[in-house]
């Protein structure tokens, strides 16, 4: 079953992950504080999902070079809003497409 935004954001109240695309797991553990578990769910992957959770995780962190390198990687302009905005934008755009 898909997951939509509402049942994604619901899950965060839960002690771990329902099952879920790595890009997703990744901004799942983001929310629950987990930076590192994040990473490490999209550290070594290549499609442009990935690398655009990966740019969003660098622009968090605050290294600005490594982050515009992942999105010109993932293929989307830099983002320049609130942080937990572009956090919403992509869970929005991923649960869009089938989960796990």
């Amino acid at each position: 079953m898909r997951p939509t935004l509402a049942s994604f954001v619901d899950s965060l109240e839960g002690e771990a992950p329902p099952p879920l695309t790595a890009p997703l797991r990744a901004l799942w553990l983001d929310a629950k504080g987990d930076w590192d578990g994040a990473h490490k769910c999209v550290d070594e992957l290549s499609d442009p999902d990935a690398m655009w959770v990966h740019a969003y995780l660098h622009r968090k962190e605050g290294d600005q070079w490594n982050a515009g390198y992942w999105y010109r990687r993932a293929g989307r302009p830099p983002h320049r809003g609130p942080l937990d905005e572009e956090w919403r934008e992509i869970v929005t755009a991923l649960v869009g497409k089938d989960a796990g």
